[in-house]
């Protein structure tokens, strides 16, 4: 049976906005930013990592609801595999029956395999044990990514590595 063009690019839309991992892509950018940054685009929920001029390794992401949203820029402030989490005290609040600590590699652990904490608070950007929450807005003001997309950018990345939040 053959099939249209326009169909199998339908079903290939479908399969990419249902699965619980998409291989990053290599994306032009129309702006100039240094090779080496990261650019966290808010309302199209993608997080791009500069290459080159002109290019970049793009990932879907989770961001946090427009009451829960940040701009600006920032930087990695440290890298964490396997992380542990202690929520914090908003979320408490919010949500009093989470436990104090969560140990890394727990189903109930929202940080999945890597974490890279950011300056100026308690936000990062890390995996999740939620991947169906990836290409949505989600609670709170992290960026989650995939866990398999996450261990990528953790290799790319280090300490000190800018973060443009837009």
């Amino acid at each position: 049976m053959k099939h249209s063009v326009l169909t199998l690019l339908a079903l290939s839309a479908f399969a990419t906005t249902t699965v619980a991992h998409s291989a990053p892509e290599l994306v032009g950018l129309a702006e100039t930013f240094r090779a080496g940054t990261i650019v966290v685009r808010k309302h199209e929920r993608i997080l791009c990592y500069v290459t080159g001029v002109g290019q970049a390794v793009r990932y879907p992401v989770g961001v946090g609801r427009i009451a829960n949203q940040w701009a600006g820029e920032t930087y990695i402030t440290a890298k964490y595999t396997d992380p542990s989490w202690i929520p914090p005290a908003n979320m408490r609040r919010e949500k009093p029956r989470l436990p104090p600590f969560i140990p890394g590699g727990s189903p109930q652990n929202p940080m999945g395999v890597a974490t890279m904490t950011l300056s100026g608070g308690e936000l990062a950007i890390h995996g999740t044990n939620e991947p169906n929450s990836i290409g949505r807005f989600v609670p709170y003001g992290c960026i989650r990514m995939f866990n398999e997309d996450i261990a990528d950018l953790y290799r790319r990345v280090g300490i000190g590595t800018p973060v443009i939040v837009e």
